[in-house]
Order: C-alpha cells, then structure tokens, then sequence
C-alpha cells in the first residue's frame, strides 16, 4: 500500500503538525474498520492521545476523558477491567471509585503496589452511557489500543476483572464463577480471571465460600505466581 492510500484511511481533517517528534504526522484512526496493526505505537504517550481523540465508536461522542491506564508501565502484572465509571470519566483514570479502592486494598494485602507491580486498564477507554456493559462493537473497535498496551507492558501475568474483560480480550464465554481463579494461557500469556470488586462490594459476606473469600485466595495465588517469575 502506497503512503497515498494509507493516508486516505485516516480522517484528513484530523491531521496536524506535530512538534518536533519521530513523527510527521498524528494519524487518528477514525473508524472501527481500519485496522491499528501491532507496533504503531512506540510508547503509551501518543496511544494516550489517539484514545483521547478517537470516534471509532459512539462512546467516543459522550466521554469526559478517555481513561486509558495507570500504574508502572513496566509492570508484571496487568489488571483489566470492563469500562470507565463515572469516577474513572471525569479523572481520566480507571479504578479510583469505590470498587478501585478496594481492589488498592485486597493488593496490598499481599504486598502489592500499584506504582510499582500493577498496570491498570480497560477492555474500552471511554465511559459507556449509565455504566452499561459495552457491546461487541465498542470492545471491537477499542481493542487494538488494548493489544498495543499489552505489547508495551509486556506483562508477566494478566488478571481479568469479570466476565466481559475475560470474553473481551478471550473471547471466552464462561461465566466468571466457573473460571475465576484458575490460569489460562492466551497469546502466550498467563491470564488469570477474576472477580470484579464492584461485584465484592454487592456482598459483604467474608465467609469462607463468599466472594471476599474466594478473591483472598486467589489474590495469593496471584502473589505465589509472581514470586516465581521473580525468584
């Protein structure tokens, strides 16, 4: 493909002159037909921007902020999540409600940090009306920008928060009761999915059994595994 044609792909009203940087140009792919191969992106900086600016879907019209990830960018463990909330929106962060507060917390119980051994993200960056769950669409048009963040992470291990982050970046269907807590390998990656902490705050029972109990066992797991990539 000419640079002709592969400019044509690209909304030409989206192009502006950079500063002085590697590129001449900050393409936007503007539709969820056109492709982002892997490596278009040599750092999460202009990712970042692309996801600020993008339309590939119609989340991209309601948004505050996109809410791209936070955390150490070299970190070994990768947490996603389903969406923004309305915290996440209007901060541009994901996790900083109350169910983020609470996974901070079942982290560094095990002595997790989340500066220093977690990347936080979203299988969609931007807010989908009412915290809906987002549709096959959305999650198809914004998980290029996931595999990039994967790429340039390079994470050891990723923790699945609930059964659309499984089936997002999977496409596993299984109910997250039945998967959770056990290793599965994609891409040649170690995943491991998990219970969301909204869904933890909706029970408050720490029974052995309950949903507290069970993410307190596999959090440790978790810790256990990372230990070993470590050692």
């Amino acid at each position: 493909m000419s640079n002709g044609e592969q400019l044509s792909l690209f909304d030409q009203s989206a192009l502006t002159k950079s500063t002085p940087t590697n590129t001449q140009f900050q393409l936007i792919p503007t539709h969820a037909k056109i492709p982002i191969p892997s490596g278009t992106y040599d750092t999460i900086e202009p990712l970042t921007e692309h996801c600020n600016r993008c339309q590939r879907c119609e989340l991209g019209a309601t948004r505050t902020h996109a809410v791209v990830g936070r955390g150490n960018l070299k970190a070994p463990i990768m947490i996603i999540g389903e969406g923004p909330g309305q915290n996440e929106d209007e901060t541009g962060l994901p996790f900083v409600g109350k169910a983020g507060q609470l996974l901070e917390k079942i982290l560094a119980a095990v002595k997790l940090d989340t500066e220093k051994d977690i990347y936080i993200c979203n299988i969609v960056k931007c807010r989908p009306p009412g915290n809906r769950v987002p549709t096959p669409e959305e999650i198809s048009a914004c998980k290029p920008y996931l595999l990039e963040q994967i790429r340039l992470v390079d994470p050891k291990i990723i923790l699945l928060t609930g059964a659309t982050a499984v089936k997002g970046l999977t496409g596993d269907k299984r109910g997250i009761t039945k998967i959770r807590g056990t290793w599965m390998e994609w891409d040649g990656r170690l995943c491991m999915p998990i219970l969301h902490p909204a869904y933890l705050l909706r029970n408050a029972s720490r029974e052995q059994g309950s949903p507290k109990w069970l993410m307190w066992q596999d959090i440790q797991v978790v810790r256990a595994k990372l230990d070993e990539f470590l050692s």
